[in-house]
């Protein structure tokens, strides 16, 4: 299906922009670290909603012009009469994120977490030049950062829009993990002391209704020792750190056995039914690695009997074969 240009250079640029952002924070050892993630997934958002209002009003680019009214020679603005406002180099002046989160906002198409979330990120990056201890709160920002990533990957899956994120990794922050270290109030700036206090009544008036969209998010982060083979061990080298994935570990990522898989199937899609189609469809998702495992009932007999387990992420796959049922 042909697609847009401006349209599709709006959602490339939005994934790209936000894969910097991931990019520019795991980096080992990058000042500005906070500042720069925030400019850049601000700056994702606002093409990715830009976008979305395009492809609202049938791609019409006078959608994101700032309009002015045409002002009378007595000095009377029109009410109707409109003409786009041009910037210093004479280009169109486009709505800002701010605008475009308002217009989304109105219309319900967006929910009031994912609103706060954008707006905590956009108030970091506008007083981020203030900030002179901003590692003083970079856990703060991490846990709105995973809420950011999380609500982005969201909103594309949820409202289908054309962007194929299956084929990008958003391993976000837990390779940059930031200590949780107990800062003394007086250290902090009085700008950091106000965008805390932004934050944190945001997260207080958080929508608990809202299961799909989060203000700030929390990981905790637990490493255990093992030296068991079914657990999954990752080496640097001969000599370095073992870090292993337990059992317990793994039953989280891949939580759902195939009845439970099934019954989830049967409440997303409109048109599910377990035919030769599904038994393809599945046997295909059990070749990926990040969608299936199997695991052996009793992990201390190598003879005991295999289940598999799927991962929540297997609608990635799923959706490109069945209809979604329309959300009212």
């Amino acid at each position: 299906m042909k697609i847009n240009k401006t349209y599709r250079s709006l959602l490339d640029k939005s994934i790209a922009s936000m894969l910097s952002a991931i990019e520019i924070y795991n980096k080992p050892n990058f000042q500005y670290r906070e500042e720069t993630f925030a400019i850049l997934a601000v700056n994702a958002w606002e093409l990715l909603l830009k976008a979305i209002i395009l492809k609202q009003n049938k791609y019409k680019l006078r959608s994101l012009y700032v309009l002015k009214p045409y002002v009378n020679k007595a000095g009377v603005k029109s009410t109707t009469k409109k003409f786009i406002d041009k910037n210093r180099s004479g280009n169109p002046k486009t709505i800002s994120i701010i605008e475009a989160l308002a217009i989304l906002e109105s219309q319900k198409y967006l929910t009031s977490n994912l609103c706060s979330n954008i707006d905590a990120i956009i108030e970091l990056r506008d007083n981020s030049i203030h900030f002179t201890n901003i590692d003083n709160i970079s856990r703060q920002v991490q846990e709105l950062g995973f809420a950011c990533i999380k609500n982005y990957i969201s909103l594309i899956r949820e409202k289908d829009i054309e962007i194929e994120i299956s084929k990008y990794n958003f391993y976000l922050m837990p390779l940059a993990y930031v200590a949780s270290n107990v800062v003394s109030e007086s250290i902090l700036t009085d700008e950091t002391k106000n965008y805390l206090s932004l934050v944190k009544s945001k997260i207080v008036g958080e929508d608990s209704s809202d299961q799909n969209y989060d203000i700030a998010i929390t990981i905790d982060i637990d490493f255990k020792k093992g030296n068991s083979f079914n657990s999954l061990g990752f080496t640097y080298d001969e000599n370095g750190v073992k870090i292993a994935l337990t059992e317990e570990n793994i039953r989280q990522r891949y939580p759902w056995d195939n009845a439970e898989l099934i019954r989830r199937c049967k409440e997303r899609y409109s048109d599910f039914v377990q035919n030769k189609n599904w038994n393809s469809i599945r046997k295909e998702i059990k070749t990926k690695k990040k969608l299936f495992r199997e695991r052996v009932l009793d992990p201390g007999n190598p003879k005991s009997a295999k289940k598999g387990f799927y991962s929540t992420n297997v609608f990635s796959l799923l959706d490109k074969h069945y209809t979604r049922k329309s959300s009212k």
